[in-house]
Formats: structure tokens, C-alpha cells, sequence
């Protein structure tokens, strides 16, 4: 069956190598998937975190206490990391927990807000009132990129569907049905440049989806996995429709 499927690529060994080369770069775009997920998760959990502080520091807790009290109430990622940090704060002062916590998280949303508490601690400003605000501002702050992410991954989907998929099944289509291999029409070059062209079609989609979502380097670690996918679409279905 191998040798079968191999055969059918033997005169498109360009494909054979973008799908080498597609497997290897995916292992390589799995990992950022896994961050950005992991970092999403934390920043939509913020606001939850800061409104529980603002309410632990309108009944009276201080806080390092209302911190936590939090990091044992929440059993997200973003409570484990609090929980951590706060473990490993007795071996130093409650600024670099603060500051250390905000470095794990790997969040510029943890980030800020850490550094707003931090410079509130030290002007002595009305904390609780400022954590109150920075949860409803952080919280239709997540809910407006989740659903601008949610609009865009659908058309960035709509994207890759059409030109690394149905395009060259259109095409493929077409070409075998007005030249047939079966008829003796013989498109060897002409098919090969095709080929060519629609792998390089998914690689300009591809760019331009990621650059939509603003993560064009996390998508091209896929790239060569949709190229080969539409070249083979193509080539495979030039060879079944035209017989």
C-alpha cells in the first residue's frame, strides 16, 4: 500500500518534501499552541482574581492575606501559580512574590496589574476601590479579544478552506474533465506548475490569516503542512477524476 501511494507521487517529489518538512514544523507549532492557551486561560481568570481581592479587602484582610485566600480558593492555573508564589515568598519579601508571580504567569495583563498594585502599596492608595476597577475594566477587556479572536479564527478557517482546499479540487475538477489522462491529454508540466502554485497559495493564506490574528509566526510553523495538503488535493484529484 505504501509503495502504491509513493508511486502516485512519482513524478511530484516536491510533495513527498513539503510533507517531511510540514510533519517536522508541526512538532515545532505545537508548543506555542500550549502557551497561548495556558496564557489565555490566566488572563481571562484576572478579573475573577481581582474582584475576589477587592471583596477579601472590603471585609477587613489585608493584602497578603486576601492574595491568599484567593490562591486557596482558586484551583485554576492562575491560583496554582499565586499558591506557588506565595509558598516561596517567605524566603523573601512580599514585592518580589509579587513581581515573581507576575514573571511565571508570562502574561503582560498579570503583568501591569501587578506593577498598578505594587505602586499603589507604595502611594498608599485605595486599593480596594483601584482592584474593584481593574476587574470590570480587564473583564470587557477579555470579552472584546475573545470575541474579535473568535471572528477572525472563522475567517482565517474560511481562508485556508478555500484556497488550500476547495480551490484546488475546483481546479483538479475541471482539468480532468475537459483533459482527461484517460484521453491522452498530456498536462505533466502543466500540472506540476499548478501543483507549485497552490502550495504556494496556502503559504500566502496561511501568512495571511496568522498576520489577521496577530500571531503570523506561530501560523507559518504549519505552513508546510497545508501546502502539502492542497498540492496532494490537487494532484490526487487530477488523477482520480481524469482517470
Amino acid at each position: 500500500m505504501l509503495y502504491s501511494i509513493l508511486e502516485m507521487f512519482r513524478h511530484e517529489p516536491l510533495i513527498l518534501l513539503m510533507f517531511t518538512i510540514g510533519v517536522a514544523m508541526a512538532m515545532g507549532g505545537i508548543p506555542p499552541m500550549i502557551e497561548r492557551k495556558r496564557r489565555r486561560s490566566i488572563e481571562n481568570d484576572l478579573p475573577a482574581m481581582l474582584e475576589a481581592l477587592s471583596d477579601s479587602m472590603g471585609a477587613g484582610l489585608g493584602l497578603q492575606q486576601a492574595m491568599m485566600s484567593e490562591a486557596d480558593r482558586n484551583q485554576g492555573t492562575l491560583g496554582k501559580l499565586l499558591h506557588e508564589t506565595l509558598r516561596e515568598s517567605h524566603a523573601s519579601s512580599f514585592d518580589s512574590a509579587l513581581s515573581n508571580f507576575a514573571t511565571k504567569t508570562r502574561s503582560p495583563q498579570v503583568q501591569r496589574v501587578m506593577h498598578l498594585m505594587s505602586t499603589a502599596v507604595e502611594q498608599d492608595a485605595p486599593l480596594q476601590s483601584i482592584l474593584s476597577s481593574l476587574s470590570i475594566d480587564y473583564e470587557r477587556l477579555n470579552d472584546l479579544m475573545n470575541r474579535r479572536e473568535k471572528d477572525l479564527l472563522g475567517r482565517g478557517i474560511l481562508i485556508m478552506m478555500f484556497v488550500a482546499v476547495g480551490l484546488p479540487l475546483l481546479i483538479a475538477f475541471i482539468v480532468a474533465l475537459f483533459a482527461p489522462a484517460a484521453s491522452g491529454f498530456q498536462l505533466d508540466d502543466f500540472n506540476t506548475s499548478f501543483t507549485l502554485f497552490f502550495g504556494i497559495g496556502s503559504l500566502i493564506a496561511m501568512a495571511v490569516s496568522g498576520r489577521m490574528l496577530g500571531r503570523m509566526r506561530d501560523a507559518l510553523w504549519w505552513a508546510p503542512v497545508w501546502m502539502a495538503a492542497s498540492m496532494t488535493l490537487y494532484h490526487v484529484g487530477v488523477l482520480f477524476i481524469g482517470g
